[in-house]
């Protein structure tokens, strides 16, 4: 079996976006491959440097994706920073690669653009996700468009050490490249924190009708046909209602006599289906860090086995004592 990997960026309040766009796909990959699923809190350390949100953010993280159906049995769940040999690989990285190809780099490059002066840790970023792949000899990734030149720079120190320090000494990593559902926030544009327009998961039934019925739409009386293909509402039940449901609520709006309060309605209806169970058990899971803790180190037991071997090899292939 191949092994996929899953880089999870603890950034804040899980929204549905996220569970619509990136968690669902993510945990479909178990069902094919043998999969890592990892917190990727050093990532995060790059621009949060609040210890109490930090660690706060790796266990939203982690009772999120457990409350939405990551098994820990079935997969390895674990935290980045348990992993020392990761920033060992990524120091092999530093010494392999070019200056110019990180400041090419979208993150880098974007800082700049902005005006700020970003960190050496922005800097190295992609080298420390090239390390955070190889360490665990990973065959896919699943990637957006948007993040295909993270891989590309993976890909690309993986194949120079097997140039310079002979074939196998690392796995070259594919990109699986995801067709990313682009969900949409409250006021049309793609669902962000930055933008403050997103909808949290675990949002009370209350706070969650409140936030849907916010959604921008038409104005045209309840009686005129609606175009749904487009609109917020629709492309969000979409994603959440069965195809019949969805078909259905699309026949009504363009015959007219059903506004858009209705779709709201049925709306929240169904995204309350969808997350209402998993509020329950994330708010359980939450309370009890201690018992996240014990989840997330036995995950990092068993990734730090494959990652001892990988650097078991590579240190030898390069010349370093073990």
């Amino acid at each position: 079996m191949k092994t996929s990997l899953t880089g999870i960026k603890p950034t804040g309040t899980p929204h549905l976006g996220n569970l619509l766009g990136a968690i669902r796909p993510a945990l479909t990959l178990a069902e094919e491959y043998r999969s890592l699923y990892f917190i990727a809190d050093y990532h995060a350390f790059t621009a949060t440097h609040d210890p109490k949100a930090l660690r706060a953010h790796v266990y939203d993280v982690a009772a999120t994706w457990l409350a939405c159906g990551l098994d820990p049995a079935k997969t390895i769940f674990f935290r980045q920073s348990s992993i020392p040999e990761v920033f060992e690989l990524s120091w092999i990285f530093q010494c392999l690669v070019a200056a110019g190809q990180l400041e090419r780099g979208h993150a880098y490059k974007d800082a700049l653009a902005r005006g700020e002066s970003p960190n050496a840790g922005l800097f190295a970023y992609p080298l420390l996700m090239a390390a955070d792949i190889i360490l665990y000899d990973a065959d896919v990734v699943p990637v957006g468009k948007d993040q295909k030149q993270h891989l590309e720079i993976a890909r690309d120190v993986a194949v120079r050490v097997n140039h310079l320090f002979g074939e196998g000494t690392v796995v070259v990593p594919e990109p699986k490249i995801e067709e990313q559902l682009q969900v949409p926030g409250l006021d049309g544009r793609k669902m962000s924190k930055s933008y403050d327009n997103y909808v949290a998961i675990f949002a009370t039934q209350k706070e969650l009708k409140s936030a849907v019925m916010k959604i921008v739409t038409g104005s045209e009386a309840l009686d005129a046909p609606k175009e749904p293909e487009g609109t917020t509402v629709f492309t969000l039940y979409r994603a959440v209602a069965s195809a019949s449901e969805a078909e259905e609520q699309a026949r009504k709006l363009r015959a007219g006599g059903y506004g858009w309060g209705h779709a709201k309605q049925a709306l929240f209806e169904a995204i309350d289906a969808e997350v209402g169970p998993k509020r329950a058990l994330y708010a359980e899971l939450r309370q009890d860090e201690a018992a996240l803790d014990r989840v997330l180190d036995e995950g990092a037991e068993k990734a730090r086995t494959i990652a001892h071997r990988t650097m078991q090899r590579v240190r030898a292939r390069i010349g370093i004592a073990r």
